[in-house]
């Protein structure tokens, strides 16, 4: 994507999150911990549902692919915070701000497709399980996939067609320690009410929409296995409480960002923290840690793995 920057602005000073050295020397510490954590947890849960032949069902196939997203996510913003802490100069250029927004967005759009499709999969796998098979075949998974990153590219898009041609000729600082689309147009030399409005329509309500979707297909979902209790109750019941706790998590601080009238500073900040650190760290927790099939796989390949080793 060509980005023509009609602006004088050619970088935007990062204020950071804090001009405490303790404080960055603490955020330095736990940022760098749970961003290696991530990427180690979503790496290993991506090794172990390509490696174990029983996790090879459509679900895994999902769930694979939103660690992968998250591996994504969390490689966006993450690095150059963690490097700018001690930083006296935080800046990033025009051209890495829009870049920074562009993926953030297309990730971001992904990552709401592929949750409401791994919804769509317990639906059939509990309300129609003679079914399951073939409506969700490799050729759907395969469309669900590229369904979910073609609208995470569109909203991506969407989004930045309402700050590419914006005049940035005047202040140049954000009070951040990455670019974000509601804080850069309050820098804009223009009226910015109608995009802000477009902006919170955009992201914030349809978030918003999407996670009450989901919530409301998920209480349809425990209503059915409720009425259809058997021994197989509780492998689903443990499956679904991984899922919603990662919707929660995954929209509960996208809502409040994007509708929450007047956030201050610091709850903003406190926010993109968790999204960029936090979030990936604590989804491949959860369907570790709630999952019975994924602990079961993990010894399983690890059993393996060590077989191996004691031939070799």
């Amino acid at each position: 994507m060509k980005v023509t920057n009609h602006s004088l602005v050619s970088e935007f000073v990062l204020l950071g999150l804090s001009n405490s050295w303790e404080i960055q020397l603490l955020l330095f510490c736990f940022s760098s911990l749970f961003y290696v954590s991530s990427m180690m947890g979503n790496l290993l849960i991506v090794f172990i549902v390509t490696a174990d032949s029983y996790l090879h069902s459509p679900m895994y196939f999902l769930l694979a692919n939103l660690f992968i997203i998250d591996l994504i996510f969390c490689s966006i913003a993450a690095p150059k915070m963690i490097c700018d802490l001690f930083r006296e100069r935080k800046v990033i250029s025009f051209g890495d701000c829009i870049a920074q927004i562009f993926f953030s967005h297309t990730v971001g759009g992904t990552e709401m497709v592929l949750l409401i499709a791994m919804a769509f999969d317990r639906y059939v796998v509990i309300c129609k399980p003679l079914h399951y098979l073939t409506i969700m075949s490799p050729r759907m998974c395969i469309l669900i996939l590229v369904l979910s990153g073609t609208i995470g590219l569109i909203r991506s898009l969407t989004q930045l067609s309402f700050v590419v041609n914006l005049p940035f000729n005047g202040p140049n600082i954000l009070d951040s320690f990455y670019c974000d689309i509601p804080r850069l147009i309050k820098l804009a030399c223009t009226d910015t009410y109608q995009l802000e409005f477009m902006v919170t329509l955009n992201s914030g309500f349809i978030s918003l929409g999407a996670f009450f979707l989901l919530i409301l297909s998920y209480i349809l979902i425990l209503t059915t296995l409720q009425k259809h209790s058997s021994g197989g109750s509780s492998k689903a019941l443990s499956t679904l409480s991984a899922h919603i706790t990662v919707v929660v998590l995954f929209f509960g601080s996208l809502i409040f960002f994007y509708l929450w009238p007047s956030p201050t500073t610091h709850m903003d900040k406190f926010l993109a923290i968790f999204d960029a650190v936090l979030t990936p760290f604590l989804n491949p927790v959860i369907y570790t840690f709630r999952n019975r099939e994924m602990k079961t796989a993990m010894r399983r390949v690890f059993g393996q793995f060590m077989g191996c080793r004691k031939i070799i």
